[in-house]
């Protein structure tokens, strides 16, 4: 890890953080002279940084903050090592962290640690999830009173609408784009196709399938990083919030998935349209996983302005064969290549968290050999059919009451996770529209 650094002498300081509940980066500026001293022995955070509020504020009678005295935990590198950090003025890295606690053991609310319990459920069945994601995003012009979609570099106009599957709206911004995947080439984020997508000025990217899950949630959480620091780079703002804007559709977050065993081998597939049975359990669990799970699928007050009917982001619990109106989605292709398509969260998710309710919700499908309803055909806006939670206040009473969110979360993470967003739905209800706006829209 520290060849990195000496390969690099231009790098002058060390970003050494770890996504909070929020997956929102906490941590310090060091010198990149003192950073043999953190490779040894890591570094100290309040364990209360891990569930601070979207503000930054602690949350409220926290059990962590007074109660206990607000003791340390010790922040130690990921195995992801450090990243170089291109959209700053002068050569920086970061370098990722993770909590643990006094006696070396990960601390279970730290959010990271929750998707590697996880996969060491599938490990410890000879099976490894294959993960993709795709990220939407807006490209900003906020240096107003209401934000819009910013002017071309080519042309210096604004487009004057949508422009689905554009290449002259990304020929506009073709210089950002460039950036963007020359930075994610350098920081490792395997980037594929970008579209342009039906908001203004709304982008995705989507990212590879790769068979550590955990570095597909490293690869979306550095990705939205970077793709907010490039943008305020090129004189924009980029926002991964839920609903943007009233009138155009929201950002989602979504996730690509398959499962091998240990030879290999795609469990989903078993040479026929349908896929295997093991594919059929593991939608059952997505499905049965939306309402307990829907804090974690949209967790700010924002997020449920995206959830409504005919808004290109799904509203009822239900799953279809290559059908982009279901919440949870088998893609048509490879027979081979049988994955599901969770579509469920916004582009405002914490990855780490996200991907462990997606994961384990599979995961209790498989252990459980549930049974799926029959999959929808036509239009699921229409059908009677249940529907993910319409309200921020019902996802957290949900959460906060689930035993199947216990199955896949800690108790801790749980109690900090709803104190978080209590804490938020409480003071949002002050805020004015514009200031709600302002919170959000490069925060998450």
């Amino acid at each position: 890890m520290k060849n990195w650094l000496l390969e690099r002498p231009e790098v002058r300081s060390i970003r050494c953080g770890a996504s909070d509940l929020n997956g929102i980066a906490r941590g310090k500026r060091v010198p990149v002279r003192f950073i043999d001293k953190i490779l040894s022995d890591g570094m100290r955070f309040p364990l209360s940084v891990m569930n601070l509020d979207v503000w930054g504020e602690d949350v409220e009678d926290s059990p962590l903050v007074f109660e206990i005295g607000d003791p340390d935990g010790i922040l130690r590198p990921t195995e992801r090592g450090f990243v170089p950090m291109p959209w700053l003025s002068t050569p920086a890295a970061l370098l990722p962290l993770w909590m643990f606690t006094e006696d070396g053991n990960p601390y279970d609310g730290d959010p990271r640690h929750a998707l590697a319990a996880v996969l060491d459920r599938y490990k410890a069945l000879g099976l490894t999830p294959v993960v993709a994601t795709e990220m939407e995003f807006y490209l900003v012009d906020d240096s107003g009173k209401e934000i819009r979609q910013p002017k071309s570099p080519r042309s210096g106009k604004r487009r004057p609408g949508a422009e689905m599957l554009s290449l002259r709206a990304l020929d506009s911004f073709d210089l950002f784009f460039n950036e963007l995947y020359d930075a994610c080439e350098a920081m490792d984020i395997p980037t594929d196709a970008a579209t342009s997508e039906v908001g203004l000025g709304q982008f995705e990217i989507n990212l590879m399938h790769v068979e550590d899950a955990l570095k597909a949630a490293d690869d979306a959480y550095l990705f939205k990083m970077l793709v907010r620091g490039l943008a305020r780079k090129h004189g924009m703002a980029a926002s991964f919030m839920a609903k943007p804007y009233e009138d155009y559709a929201g950002n989602g977050m979504h996730v690509h998935f398959s499962v091998v065993d240990k030879d290999g081998n795609n469990v989903f597939a078993d040479g026929s349209y349908e896929g295997s049975p093991i594919l059929k359990q593991a939608i059952a669990g997505c499905l049965k996983g939306i309402k307990d799970l829907a804090l974690i699928f949209a967790p700010h007050g924002n997020s449920y302005q995206r959830l409504v009917p005919e808004s290109h982001a799904p509203t009822g619990i239900c799953w279809a064969y290559d059908n982009r109106t279901a919440s949870v989605r088998v893609p048509g292709g490879s027979l081979k290549a049988r994955r599901i398509e969770h579509r469920v969260a916004g582009g405002d998710v914490n990855p780490y968290l996200f991907l462990a309710a997606v994961l384990g919700s599979a995961l209790i499908g498989i252990e459980d050999g549930l049974t799926p309803p029959p999959p929808i055909s036509g239009n699921a806006y229409e059908q009677e059919i249940d529907q993910i939670p319409d309200t921020w206040e019902d996802s957290i009473k949900t959460f906060e009451a689930s035993q199947f969110a216990r199955r896949i979360f800690s108790e801790r993470l749980i109690e900090n996770l709803v104190m978080t967003k209590q804490q938020e739905h409480h003071y949002l209800s002050e805020l004015s529209t514009e200031e709600q706006l302002d919170l959000y829209l490069d925060t998450v």
